[in-house]
């Protein structure tokens, strides 16, 4: 038999009072973000380096570009987040500032194609970096802000070190970098691979920092190792299942919405949307109908006793 005082302890199910589900959660809405993270397109280390590890060393592939078929795979998500109504919810963009996840960023969620005479800068300029691509409008779509903590694992790779931020403002003139302190990369090193441990805690600061921002969906274009690793911390506690589902390797320019929890007291105390209720109106106790049930007969008991 149920206790059935205790509400904590049962729900309600086709009428039936059964017993609570384990590890489902109930969490106050102002201390939530959907978080949207997007690796980048393929790009042209990719194609040797998935096969041969080497490859990741060939100077060639400094800071390297994404692929013909690295922009039929943002041209695809761009799509999806269009059918959906994503694009729609998205209130910042944020990007590792390397070549690729800002291609990917723009050619996903930015603006349609630029026109000459707009107002506004264009995000992406026409051909950046042989791209052969048109220029993309910074209009109607969220702003974009390059971010040096979510970059891929620092060192050794040439294709995971940066241009100067000059140059970066010519390919991309309406993304802001105002967060980005060097010019040059002075965060890479040709002979010191970041160690994983190292990685995985970048990123996790990383997500703590998305708390100082007032956005509550958020699209983030980054890299497969910093995902990978930040998302395996996080997800140490769930069930083996959604651990996998998390934390799993992303392919070329696959998206994945989380919702991004705020256990530690970081976000805002104002919740948006609730209500306190009566208003202006005094407050006055307003019980429950079992409660009152309850004390009324507590005051028929009462008073049979009192009348004896």
């Amino acid at each position: 038999m149920h206790d059935m005082d205790d509400p904590s302890k049962c729900v309600v199910r086709d009428s039936i009072m059964e017993p609570a589900a384990a590890g489902t959660a109930i969490y106050p809405l102002n201390r939530c973000k959907t978080i949207h993270l997007v690796r980048h397109a393929q790009g042209a280390h990719n194609v040797e380096g998935e096969t041969d590890h080497s490859a990741y060393m060939k100077p060639e592939f400094f800071d390297a570009r994404i692929t013909p078929l690295g922009w039929n795979q943002v041209d695809r998500l761009r799509e999806h987040v269009k059918q959906c109504g994503l694009s729609e919810k998205i209130q910042l963009v944020i990007s590792s500032p390397l070549l690729r996840t800002m291609q990917t960023a723009v050619g996903v969620f930015g603006g349609e194609n630029y026109t000459d005479g707009e107002s506004a800068l264009p995000l992406m300029v026409e051909n950046a970096a042989d791209s052969g691509r048109p220029a993309v409008s910074s209009l109607n779509c969220p702003p974009f802000l390059a971010v040096e903590a979510c970059r891929e694992r620092m060192g050794v790779h040439p294709c995971d070190k940066r241009r100067s931020i000059t140059e970066y403002r010519t390919l991309f003139p309406a993304i802001d970098f105002s967060q980005i302190e060097s010019d040059e990369d002075v965060l890479w090193v040709p002979d010191v691979r970041e160690t994983f441990e190292s990685l995985a805690e970048r990123g996790m600061k990383f997500i703590d920092w998305l708390w100082t921002r007032e956005e509550t969906e958020i699209a983030i274009v980054t890299h497969s190792g910093l995902l990978c690793h930040t998302l395996s911390m996080y997800s140490k506690e769930c069930h083996p299942t959604v651990r996998h589902e998390v934390s799993k390797y992303f392919a070329n320019c696959e998206l994945r919405s989380l919702m991004l929890v705020d256990r530690s007291m970081l976000g805002p105390d104002s919740p948006c949307y609730n209500y306190p209720g009566n208003g202006n109106i005094p407050a006055r106790l307003d019980l429950p109908s079992d409660v009152v049930d309850k004390k009324h007969l507590q005051e028929e008991a009462q008073e049979r006793t009192e009348s004896v």
